[in-house]
C-alpha cells in the first residue's frame, strides 16, 4: 500500500497566465464567497445550511464538469478542489455565469480536504484527466495509488459512484492494475463500449476534446463502492 502522504505535495505551477482585470475580480469578490473553510471539520450543514447529497472533484481544471454537474442536481451540494488558479478562475467564471450556488471550492490539496470530511458521505467522487507523470520512477506521484484510494473508499457511502476519466494509454494500465488490487470498488463496466463511451450525465470538459482533437482514445471509468 501507498502511503498517503506520498501523494501531498503539489507538484507543477500554481498560476499560468496573467490574470485579467476581470479574473482579478472573480478572485477577490466571488472566490471568499465559495471558498470552503480553512480549517475544521466540514459536512453539508457547515457548507450548505442544510442536509444534502455531497459529490466531490479532485482537479476539476478550468470547471466546466464540475459546474456541468452541479446545474444538473441543483439539490446536491458540489466541492472542488484545484492546485492552480488558473483553473479556479475558470470555475469561477462558471459558478457566476450559471448563477450555481451549490459549489464550494478549494485552492489546494484535495485529499487534506477529503480527510476533513465525514466517512461514507460522499454521494460521488470524480478524478478527470489527472496528471499522469508517466515516467516509472514518477509513479508514486500518481493520485490512482492505493494511499489516496484508501482515503476514497472512506469517504464514499456503499453503494456511491467512484469516477475516473484518462486520455492517457499508461495512466489507463496503471489504474486498471491498481484498482484490479483492490476489493472495496466494484467495476461497472461490462464491455469495452462501456468504458469507450462517455455516459450522457457526464460533461465533457475542454481538456477531454483537445485529447479527442489530437486523436487520443479516452476512457471512462465507473466503480461502486461495495
Amino acid at each position: 500500500m501507498s502511503d498517503p502522504v506520498s501523494i501531498r505535495r503539489l507538484y507543477g505551477r500554481r498560476q499560468g497566465h496573467k490574470l485579467r482585470q476581470g479574473q482579478s475580480a472573480l478572485v477577490e469578490e466571488l472566490l471568499p464567497q465559495v471558498s470552503l473553510p480553512e480549517s475544521g471539520p466540514l459536512d453539508s450543514a457547515i457548507l450548505f445550511g442544510d442536509d444534502r447529497p455531497l459529490e466531490f472533484e479532485i482537479g476539476f481544471g478550468a470547471g466546466e464538469h464540475l459546474a456541468g454537474q452541479a446545474a444538473m442536481r441543483p439539490g446536491h451540494g458540489f466541492i472542488g478542489c484545484e492546485p492552480f488558479l488558473n483553473g479556479v478562475v475558470g470555475a469561477l467564471g462558471h459558478v457566476r455565469d450559471g448563477d450555481l450556488k451549490n459549489v464550494r471550492l478549494h485552492m489546494g490539496d484535495a485529499l487534506e480536504v477529503l480527510e476533513r470530511l465525514p466517512d461514507a458521505s460522499l454521494e460521488r467522487l470524480y478524478l478527470l484527466h489527472p496528471d499522469p507523470w508517466p515516467k516509472a520512477r514518477h509513479a508514486k506521484r500518481r493520485m490512482m495509488n492505493h494511499g489516496p484510494l484508501d482515503i476514497i473508499a472512506a469517504k464514499l457511502k456503499p453503494g456511491c459512484e467512484f469516477r475516473l476519466g484518462t486520455d492517457d494509454p499508461t495512466y489507463c494500465r496503471w489504474s486498471m492494475m491498481i484498482m484490479d488490487q483492490r476489493r472495496d470498488f466494484a467495476w461497472q463496466a461490462k464491455t469495452a463500449q462501456d468504458f469507450l463511451t462517455r455516459p450522457a450525465d457526464w460533461p465533457e470538459t475542454r481538456y477531454e476534446r483537445k485529447a479527442r482533437r489530437q486523436g487520443h482514445e479516452v476512457w471512462y471509468f465507473r466503480y461502486i463502492r461495495r
